[in-house]
């Protein structure tokens, strides 16, 4: 089993490409995958919230696992996003992944439940002992409303399987509380940060990396970024952080994954549109982000 360090300080959520009749464009996902492998991801999560999960069927899902596992192969870790707000769900579609050879699980907050802390707790719980896989526990309060907390993921941790924390509540107190409690359980817990924006900050704190949604396009860079902090170069760090800011912001403008997938399309890399209840980019967004893209050198092969 991988620990959650094995799996790689820079992951990219990776978008979900679609051809113009809507339909998932397996070929253009091998093709993005590997590109992000060579432009600075050390893995990819496959089918997350970015690849828009709740418009990507269970067989497509399965379908992607598969063609993107036959790809990556060892050259990057591949992360299914097998969560759910069923717990049986979740449980199958993870058990599932493991067959086809993914190197971990990504597993959100059950959203629209609701569930208390100790629903949480024995969601995450009846996975991870379902699995041989090392699970990675998502908490993004602003998509699933309910968040998961720092008790919650200590008490969590000491499942040997659960490796690890991609958190984007955007709370300090909450991920120094989670890095300090882990810590005095296991020392390869770690803990990723869910948005781009908080990284570096959340480095300064002891977070291990991010899984990325900026990275499809700036992934040297961002990785770059990373790899100076832990060198201890945190100015050069800083000022690469401060640079990317406004790319971190502007991706994010609307929904995600909508000024991404806008952005692939715009500097050349094809990756389609997005499903309902999902709509493309407005004029606004478009501008805004076109205009974003000026600054940057752009990473992804293409």
């Amino acid at each position: 089993m991988k620990s959650g360090k094995e799996l790689g300080r820079l992951i990219t959520a990776m978008v979900t490409p679609f051809d113009p009749n809507g339909a998932v464009d397996y070929p253009q996902a091998r093709k993005l995958a590997k590109a992000l492998i060579d432009s600075g991801s050390d893995g990819i999560v496959v089918v997350g919230t970015t690849g828009e999960s709740p418009t990507v069927t269970w067989e497509e899902e399965h379908r992607l696992f598969r063609e993107i596992e036959s790809v990556v192969g060892k050259s990057g870790a591949v992360i299914a996003g097998t969560g759910s707000n069923s717990t049986e769900e979740a449980r199958e579609n993870t058990i599932r992944a493991e067959e086809w050879g993914v190197d971990a699980c990504l597993l959100v907050v059950p959203y629209y439940n609701k569930p208390t802390q100790e629903g949480l707790y024995q969601h995450f719980k009846t996975i991870a002992e379902s699995t041989a896989l090392p699970c990675i526990l998502y908490n993004v309060p602003s998509r699933t409303v309910t968040n998961l907390s720092s008790d919650t993921v200590i008490r969590l941790a000491r499942i040997k399987n659960i490796v690890g924390l991609k958190e984007a509540s955007g709370d300090m107190e909450q991920v120094a509380r989670v890095i300090r409690g882990t810590r005095e359980i296991r020392d390869d817990f770690v803990v990723w940060s869910g948005n781009d924006a908080d990284t570096l900050p959340m480095m300064a704190i002891g977070a291990y990396g991010v899984i990325s949604v900026a990275s499809h396009l700036v992934g040297n860079q961002i990785k770059d970024m990373i790899n100076n902090f832990a060198s201890g170069n945190t100015a050069e760090a800083a000022e690469i952080h401060r640079d990317l800011v406004p790319l971190f912001k502007d991706l994010f403008i609307i929904s995600n994954p909508i000024p991404v997938k806008f952005a692939l399309n715009h500097v050349g890399f094809p990756v389609g549109g997005v499903r309902l209840p999902l709509t493309e980019a407005d004029e606004k967004t478009a501008t805004v982000v076109r205009e974003t893209l000026k600054r940057y050198k752009i990473d992804l092969p293409r």
